[in-house]
């Protein structure tokens, strides 16, 4: 616990306390878009932090979150930004773990910086959530599509993407080749929504 306070008051001191959130023993550095690469070398480089490792990276869509909760009178995302990047830093010098979070700004045309030239071990991940959320790395030197078929239009887990996706692929005989098509399967959900009161299983 000592180790997390020191991370903690460290980076409270370089990047200000409204920047960092403390949750379940676990801390989240939120940075601006525009200052993500610059931080992230300075956690590598400063000997406050040294963190060598850059364990994951993901990206995240806020599309609806947070709509509709207790207390809420507008129906509106809490976030401003849409998207996402979270990385997540190992220290092996310190043996300890950051969460680092940036607010992608551009809804419609999300960019951030690669972060290629800190760890290159992101450079799938990075392909992953360009491939998965349309995130674009800048600066990436091979920034395609990993998961999904490269003449794939969309990006999966985008929250207002399809369930069903948007084609399908199959083996049509007459051409002898794979070739795609609308979606045949109709939209349905196949798992009931039960709602139960408030008191449901209290003293039973």
């Amino acid at each position: 616990m000592s180790r997390l306070n020191n991370l903690h008051q460290a980076l409270n001191q370089q990047f200000g306390e409204s920047a960092v959130a403390l949750a379940y023993d676990e801390l989240t550095l939120t940075v601006a878009a525009d200052q993500w690469q610059t931080v992230c070398e300075r956690l590598r480089d400063d000997e406050a932090f040294k963190f060598e490792t850059a364990v994951d990276l993901c990206g995240v869509d806020y599309l609806t979150y947070g709509v509709g909760k207790e207390g809420q009178t507008e129906p509106e995302p809490l976030f401003p930004q849409r998207y996402a990047v979270v990385l997540h830093l190992l220290s092996l010098t310190h043996n300890w773990r950051l969460r680092v979070v940036a607010l992608v700004a551009n809804n419609e045309f999300p960019v951030i910086n690669s972060l290629i030239d800190v760890w290159p071990s992101l450079n799938w991940y990075e392909r992953e959530a360009f491939d998965l959320f349309g995130i674009v790395f800048e600066g990436h030197p091979d920034l395609r599509r990993i998961l999904t078929d490269y003449g794939f239009i969309g990006h999966p887990f985008r929250k207002d993407f399809p369930v069903y996706g948007n084609v399908e692929m199959r083996y049509d005989p007459e051409q002898g080749r794979v070739v795609y098509q609308p979606v045949t399967i109709d939209p349905r959900e196949i798992i009931p929504r039960v709602i139960r009161e408030e008191d449901y299983g209290i003293g039973r």
